[in-house]
């Protein structure tokens, strides 16, 4: 954005700053910083990994729907908000076009709202700007919005995702979030049909499965015919095939992630990675040896909706099988105290590229053995034995 941009280059010297942000992909915050710079959000989320390596990141660890609570009740209060707008037409307000996430929340409540009107960024369907927000301070965008090269889904991905076609039926809503491995999940749904969408990320690979016919939303009992979303990421093809689509909707987190929506979402089947699981089930998305990878994000709002899923929903947790080009096992004895992110009374079912893990209504013994079964083969053994010797594995 040209506004944070702006801050970097020209914000020595102001009152020490708190900036709140959510996933960054883009390289503002590489580099240099302002003395008095420092960082809030929810998770290290793509480029916050580096701003918590370099002490600059705080982290409040709530579930993605708690934002716009938080921001409305004061319990976060912003002093500034700075939008990223797409110009209205027809006659219609302007539109938050890529992301519709708690700024509107954060926006009814700040001493001053900063615009940064960028013509560049499509209008989107269910995220015009509301009537009730004063917009104080508006600033033309000198750039285009961040766009993401395609992701290229190897044999990991492409593995991962057979499996999870495996349990995905006909007629399911699917939400994930965004990069290689989510993307070859999609993909490998490409001969399903009639599926929906319901997510917090909307990418390339979800609008191939729309454009192909295979999410078409007919079976959803809320939204019905609408892919509904949180936020959009992707390329410049996805963002001027999204522009003023209304197959489309980007809605408030309000909404999204809300529980009393995700109750009523038909056969939610939420996918999505994680850092490392133990023996257990208990699921780490959030950091790896103490340093801060990952985060909550909407994991916890979508998991559990579809564990409780009433009409067939699964939890599914995708995670390649290795780490650090194949030396270390993401399957583990135990969490060691990392964050158990999803714990071992919510895990529904564990995927890597070796197979399925059916790890709900399963006692702490079977447990191990399923996952044991979908690690890496060279760790097999040492898994086993290490479960034997730990203290679950002598109650077991």
């Amino acid at each position: 954005m040209t506004l944070t941009r702006k801050l970097v280059t020209d914000g020595a010297g102001v009152t020490p700053i708190t900036l709140f942000l959510g996933a960054t992909m883009s390289s503002t915050f590489n580099g240099p910083l302002p003395d008095g710079l420092r960082f809030l959000s929810y998770g290290a989320l793509g480029g916050n990994a580096s701003l918590a390596d370099r002490g600059l990141l705080d982290v409040l660890p709530e579930r993605y729907s708690r934002f716009t609570h938080l921001f409305a009740d004061g319990t976060l209060k912003a002093d500034v908000v700075l939008l990223q707008l797409a110009p209205g037409r027809e006659g219609r307000r302007p539109s938050m076009g890529l992301v519709h996430d708690y700024n509107v929340d954060a926006a009814r409540h700040a001493r001053v709202v900063i615009a940064e009107l960028n013509p560049a960024v499509p209008w989107t369907h269910g995220a015009e700007l509301p009537d009730d927000i004063r917009i104080d301070h508006w600033v033309q965008a000198d750039t285009a919005p961040l766009t993401l090269p395609a992701s290229t889904s190897g044999p990991v991905e492409q593995a991962i995702g057979r499996h999870v076609a495996l349990i995905v039926p006909d007629g399911a809503t699917l939400q994930a979030g965004f990069g290689s491995l989510p993307d070859g999940v999609f993909l490998a749904l490409l001969q399903h049909r009639d599926l929906g969408l319901h997510s917090g990320v909307f990418g390339d690979a979800a609008a191939r499965l729309v454009q192909e016919g295979v999410i078409n939303n007919t079976r959803k009992d809320i939204d019905a015919g609408v892919s509904v979303t949180n936020s959009v990421s992707g390329g410049e093809a996805l963002h001027r095939w999204i522009d003023g689509n209304p197959a489309v909707e980007v809605r408030s987190g309000r909404y999204t992630h809300a529980a009393s929506t995700l109750a009523r979402v038909h056969c939610l089947h939420a996918i999505n990675g994680a850092l490392e699981v133990d023996l257990t089930g208990q699921v780490n998305s959030e950091s790896i040896a103490g340093k801060q990878r990952g985060g909550i994000g909407g994991l916890l709002d979508f998991s559990h909706a579809a564990r409780q899923s009433t009409t067939g929903g699964r939890a599914i947790t995708v995670m390649p099988a290795t780490a650090a080009g194949g030396r270390q096992s993401r399957i583990v004895v135990n969490l060691e105290g990392q964050s158990a992110t999803i714990g071992r009374a919510d895990v529904d079912v564990v995927v890597t590229e070796f197979g399925i893990a059916e790890l709900r209504d399963a006692t702490l013994s079977q447990r191990a053995e399923k996952l044991i079964a979908i690690a890496a083969p060279q760790f097999r053994d040492e898994l086993r034995h290490a479960w034997r010797q730990s203290a679950w594995g002598k109650r077991a």
